[in-house]
């Protein structure tokens, strides 16, 4: 499968091979080197197949929230001798240097309360999604145990995009998360990336699954991945 690499924020790169707990994970497919390559030089955001639909996946808007990043690896591997029916873009690892720091926020900001704002690379994504055309979207996570929301779950909305809410109910029909529905969109979380592309009528859902901060408990790795098939068989993309 052919794979384009762009950069679209150039500020936030990093040498993720230096966050030990993360990069002994890996497994390095042809694109999984290329991607690291491409980190060091800012937000990589990867291309596959053309045409309808236009879907958007992302993860490590905390950098600290390891699962679906080494999650996206796998999901590369698998991409590598598979047709995609549509048009997928992947940000695996949307701020590199808060992965190599495993670090949850950049320059001193949760950036997953700040997509409303100029400047911020969570904002940066947003307005690609905007300037793609995305039709869908997910945002990958992990939440630590006794936390919030400590869970696997999948956060979504019902208004304005009602799809949102559907892509959610499909994921949680196919794994073990529970749905965390909100009717409208930016009330309870004002600023996360979910939130403000549901606000610009782009469905979206954030998915988390359950890992201590900074690590990759048993399975989390595994239960991440099955969300994100999960995204994409909604779409019936592979």
């Amino acid at each position: 499968m052919e794979c384009e690499i762009l950069t679209i924020a150039p500020e936030t790169g990093g040498d993720i091979s230096l966050n030990s707990d993360f990069w002994e994970k890996l497994t390095l497919g042809s694109i999984g080197k290329l991607l690291i390559k491409a980190a060091l030089s800012g937000t990589p955001l990867l291309k596959f197949g053309s045409g309808t639909p236009r879907i958007i996946m992302c993860a490590g808007i905390h950098g600290n929230e390891l699962p679906p990043q080494v999650a996206f690896f796998r999901l590369l591997n698998q991409l590598e001798d598979k047709k995609v029916n549509g048009t997928l873009y992947i940000i695996p690892i949307a701020i590199p240097y808060a992965t190599m720091k495993n670090s949850r926020r950049f320059k001193g900001w949760d950036m997953n309360r700040k997509t409303f704002k100029e400047g911020y690379i969570s904002n940066t994504i947003l307005k690609t999604a905007q300037k793609l055309k995305i039709q869908a979207a997910a945002d990958f996570h992990s939440t630590q145990p006794q936390s919030n929301p400590g869970i696997e779950s999948v956060f979504c909305s019902k208004k304005p995009c009602y799809e949102s809410f559907k892509i959610a109910s499909h994921i949680t029909s196919e794994t073990s998360s529970k749905i965390i529905s909100q009717e409208q969109a930016g009330k309870l979380y004002r600023g996360a990336l979910e939130d403000e592309l549901n606000i610009k009528g782009i469905p979206a859902v954030t998915c988390e699954v359950v890992s201590r901060n900074g690590k990759l408990d048993s399975g989390s790795v595994e239960r991440s991945l099955l969300q994100m098939n999960s995204f994409l068989s909604y779409f019936n993309i592979l």
